[in-house]
This record gives C-alpha cells, structure tokens and sequence, in this order.
C-alpha cells in the first residue's frame, strides 16, 4: 500500500483516498520521502496545527482539499514552515475523487459553537424532554436562590451555598419544619430535595469533567433520608386487580379497548408513557412468541413477552376498530375527539390514561387509595411477580430500570399484612 498515489486534481477539489467516507474537514498535505505532514485549515484560513505526521498507509481513507501553491498560511509555533505545504498531485487515474460538498456551518456559526459555555452544553445534551424540563426548573430555583446570572458563576459555587440551599428547601431541624409549616411556607418532601440535589449534581460533574471545576461542590452533601425503603406508589389487591379488569363493558368500542389497555398495565407492568408510544408494529413474534418492543425511557428499548389474556383482548379491540392492518399506527387510539371530529387516528395521551380510563374505574368500584394512578397498576405488577418467586433480577430487565435499588422499592414480600405479628396474637 505504501506506493498508493493520490490522483491528477484540480485546486480546490476534495477527494477521498481508496473510496472511504470524508472524515476531517479540510486538510493541506506536504509530501515528504516517506511520509506525509498533515495541517488542518480552520473556517477562516489559519492553521490549526501541522505537527503531527501520517505514514501513506494511514491517508488511505481521509478526505482532503487541495490548495493553490502559492497558499501562504501562517502556521502556529512548531507548525511546519508555510512554504514547504505543497499541493498533492500525481498520476493515478485508480482512485476514485469526489466533487466539492456544500459547507454546512458558517465560520460565525463555527467560532459562535466553539464558544458555548460547557454550563449550556450540559442542558443542550440531555436528550429527555422529561428530564430537561425537570432539571431546567431544579437548577432555575437554585440560581434565582444564590443569584446567579450568567452560566461562569456556577464555577464559583462552594458546598456552602448547596448546603443552604438544602436548608431553604427543607430544614434539617426538626423546628424549624415546624415553624415554616406553622408560618404556611412551603416544604418539600425528602425526595423532591434528592432530585434537585441530583439535577444541580449532575451539571457539576459535567463541569468536572470539561475542566471548568477542579471538583462537584454537591458531593458530600447530606441527602435528606427517605425514611422506609419502601416505595410510595401503592400497589392494589388481587382481587382488585381483578375486578378492575373486568369492568370495562364488553359490547363497545371503548370498552374492549379499556379492557385491553387495562390487561397491558397489569400484565405486563409497563409505563403509561410506554403504552401511550406503542404501535401496531411493536406487537411482534421472536422466536415464535408475542412480544412487545417497548420504547422505555432515556431511548431505551426492551422486548417484554406478551401476556395471552392481554393479547386475546388486545386482538378483540383490534378486530373492531379495524386499525389491526396498518403497523405504523398507534396500537390504542381515541374513540372520540372533542377537539377536532375526524382526528382519532392518533395515540392516546398520558393524562388520558389516568383521567379517562384508571381512574373512572376505580372509583366505580370502590377502590380508594391513597396515591392511586396508573403508576399503581405498575407497582401491582411487580409486586405480584415478586410474590409469585419471580427472580428480582429478571424484574428490573422487566421493569426497564437501570437499578436494581428501584425495583427493591417494589419488593413487599416482607410487609405482607397476612404474615404481621398483629394477626398472630391470640387470647
């Protein structure tokens, strides 16, 4: 490979060496006997840096522009000498050349990116519009709290203005709760303290790692305690849960597809947010078993094998709404608009889920819990497989959560009413 010749070009032309895709932007190459020195060419003209070297071989696959002799930059210190940059041009008409692409960002527009504080690129890279909107209110508070206006004086933050900010959100001493709820003022709960406490934590540690800060100020700072390690969302009977199954009617649209959605949550412990993205495509056969490919948080997606109930109700509602055919659609869908009357070809919302289907049906049988939502149908469904000897491990893939310390929060086989000591004592 080492006699690969570049081909006869143009001033101006780029091309690529043996085919392969463009990968830097604009190159100057200087020949040398057995070598050749590469020097990158920024937006405005400047070289970058020419002080590194390439052996032939390694060319193979770059992109590079060919510039007029008389090119005269003004390289940076160390940098090879302007006048021995040479234009590339030889004779080998077996390599394939490319024409001139169309630069997308402008030098402005190159200098003004280069130039974004990392602060704003740490927001700018959280892909969750959840989170985003989430951490942007968290970091918003704090900033407004130790006055904060422009993205560099995060760099001047201590553990000392964490740690009061901590204080402002809930007090530590006891008292001093008291009296702020005597006095009306907002307190909020352990984890709404941990969260924000997490989100400020977060852009710190980006902020390590640019190098912005030497170190996270959020680090070491006392969390509030969450109290028992179990979880808040409740979790309904298995009778309940059955008899809410059952309570959507059979004989219509929005019953069979109530029914359905309901089979889903309990069956399967899946989020609403979940369910709300599933399309007809994503019921699928893998190795000769229903699945359903699930698009779960962070763009994460996991394949959970299909319940029959759900799938026998899920094929009813299908078979009526007669959307079962197309598999870009979404897999439940409005049964009626009341804002616009022929738009019910899209999926349902989030809200939805609790406003018109969990909730309406709960309340017609009775079932009043403190905390109850959809998320509950979620917490009934692990712990229900974790009653049932269901390996924990095999829960948290199930689940989608990243640790196995949340799907612990579901774990209630210790707390069973049945087994207390209070149902034991006998006189």
């Amino acid at each position: 490979m080492s006699d690969k010749k570049l081909p006869e070009v143009e001033v101006g032309q780029r091309f690529t060496v043996d085919g392969w895709d463009r990968l830097p932007p604009v190159q100057l190459v200087r020949k040398l006997p057995t070598t050749w020195q590469v020097a990158d060419i920024n937006p405005d003209g400047t070289v970058s840096r020419a002080t590194y070297r390439l052996k032939r071989e390694s060319l193979l696959g770059k992109t590079v522009r060919i510039l007029p002799d008389d090119f005269k930059p003004e390289p940076e210190a160390g940098a090879a000498p302007a006048e021995n940059l040479a234009v590339v041009s030889t004779k080998d008409a077996g390599v394939a050349t490319e024409p001139p692409r169309e630069r997308l960002l402008t030098a402005e527009e190159f200098r003004r990116l280069k130039d974004v504080p990392p602060e704003a690129e740490w927001f700018a890279n959280i892909s969750s519009a959840h989170t985003k909107r989430a951490y942007q209110n968290d970091v918003r508070h704090f900033m407004a709290f130790v006055g904060i206006q422009k993205p560099e004086e995060f760099r001047t933050v201590t553990r000392a203005h964490i740690i009061a900010w901590r204080e402002e959100l809930r007090p530590t001493n006891e008292q001093e709760q008291k009296r702020r709820q005597a006095e009306g003022k907002p307190l909020l709960s352990p984890a709404s303290v941990r969260r924000k406490l997490s989100a400020l934590s977060s852009l710190f540690d980006y902020l390590c790692e640019k190098n912005a800060i030497t170190h996270n100020p959020v680090a070491g700072v006392e969390r509030p305690d969450e109290g028992n390690n179990e979880g808040k969302t409740p979790a309904i009977s298995d009778a309940q849960a059955r008899a809410l199954l059952n309570a959507p009617p059979t004989d219509t649209l929005k019953g069979k597809r109530d029914r359905a959605i309901l089979s889903v949550l309990l069956y399967h412990g899946i989020r609403r947010g979940e369910l709300c993205a599933l399309k007809v495509k994503d019921l699928m056969d893998r190795r000769g078993v229903k699945y359903f490919r699930i698009h779960g948080k962070r763009r994460k997606i996991r394949y959970v094998e299909a319940h029959a109930a759900a799938l026998s109700l899920i094929q009813d509602y299908l078979d009526l709404a007669k959307h079962g055919e197309d598999p870009d659609a979404a897999l439940f869908r409005p049964v009626k608009n009341n804002v616009s009357k022929e738009r019910l070809d899209k999926a349902l919302s989030s809200g939805s889920i609790y406003q018109s289907i969990v909730m309406p049906y709960a309340k017609a049988l009775g079932i009043s819990v403190e905390m109850f939502g959809p998320h509950a149908l979620r917490a009934t469904a692990a712990t229900n497989a974790l009653e049932h000897d269901c390996d924990i491990a095999k829960v948290q893939e199930w689940l989608g959560h990243a640790n196995i310390s949340t799907t612990k929060l579901y774990d209630r086989r210790q707390r069973r009413p049945e087994d207390s000591p209070t149902f034991k004592v006998k006189y």
